[in-house]
């Protein structure tokens, strides 16, 4: 997976694996859900290879859970 993109130091990039291919790209974050949908279809047919690095993943899925209180001891 390749990011042809110039680097836009304001812009937060996220890491994109794919295992597959054994490469990692990190991509703009608007950009990041046509680029795993582009590289799984050009190179994979279609087939969920690519992702977001499961670590960050999981981060900002508790990031996100803890902001929306999810987290939080209802006792």
């Amino acid at each position: 997976m390749t990011n042809t993109s110039e680097p836009d130091e304001g812009t937060p990039r996220v890491p994109v694996v794919c295992p597959d291919c054994e490469t990692t790209s990190r991509v703009p974050l608007s950009d990041v859900a046509d680029a795993i949908e582009r590289h799984n279809d050009q190179l994979h047919d279609g087939d969920d290879v690519a992702e977001v690095d499961p670590d960050i993943a999981d981060r900002i899925a508790d990031l996100v859970a803890t902001e929306l209180g999810l987290l939080e001891d209802t006792d």
